[in-house]
């Protein structure tokens, strides 16, 4: 049994930010998978549902991103979850917007939520990094994340959450590299192929034609004598 637990800030008025894609995207698993209804559990909600054989729970923490392991501690706890059957998606500023990548362990990163995370449970889990760019300068980080995504946001932020939502079952799994092709199928697909046609599909040139006259243009002048004229016709 995996516990997938996305990262984000509770309440209506953090819905949208970009610090909440981690929410974005469980609810998109959860809807797409037809998990249960969100309860409130472990100082958060929990969905329970199944990617055919294998038992899944989806957590958001509602402790606020900066305690977000105390969350995630008692949900592992009630349901008897090591570390490294814990995948968290968060908010990644070090990927470009609309990347996504896969690892297990490693450190935190200055991450808020990971970093609670790390309190708690020590490194071993496995992190989903959804790409939001970074805006420049460390000191407009907080208002970044702490924003709503631009319009122009929306077409990639709709292929990762589907291409995650995709590649769930295989998290489920344990299978991160089918994982990671599920998503690449939403987030860049393979461009069709423009090949080159066989020799026998290549069209047929024309045979050369005699040249005519162009319309409209006269004749050549015939400066054969009669006696020539004669002659040629019976060649």
């Amino acid at each position: 049994m995996k516990l997938i637990v996305g990262l984000g800030n509770p309440g209506p008025k953090y819905a949208g930010h970009r610090h909440n894609i981690g929410f974005m995207v469980v609810d998109q698993i959860a809807s797409d998978h037809g998990f249960g209804p969100w309860k409130s559990k472990h100082q958060g909600v929990v969905s329970e549902g199944r990617f055919g054989s294998d038992r899944a729970i989806l957590l958001k923490p509602e402790t606020f991103m900066n305690k977000s392991g105390q969350s995630v501690q008692a949900a592992a706890a009630f349901y008897k979850i090591d570390p490294e059957d814990i995948i968290v998606l968060h908010d990644e500023l070090d990927l470009a917007p609309g990347k996504v990548k896969f690892k297990m362990g490693g450190g935190h990163a200055g991450h808020n939520g990971l970093r609670s995370i790390h309190g708690h449970l020590g490194a071993d889990y496995g992190r989903v990094r959804l790409g939001i760019g970074h805006p420049g300068h460390k000191d407009r980080v907080a208002g970044y994340v702490l924003h709503d995504f631009a319009k122009a946001d929306e077409h990639w932020l709709d292929d990762v959450m589907r291409g995650v939502s995709d590649g769930a079952p295989f998290l489920a799994a344990g299978d991160s590299a089918k994982f990671m092709n599920a998503v690449a199928l939403r987030t860049a697909p393979p461009r069709p192929s423009t090949g080159t046609k066989r020799p026998s599909d290549a069209p047929k040139q024309k045979a050369d034609k005699p040249d005519t006259p162009e319309k409209g243009t006269a004749p050549p002048a015939d400066d054969r004598s009669a006696m020539q004229h004669l002659m040629d016709r019976f060649k």
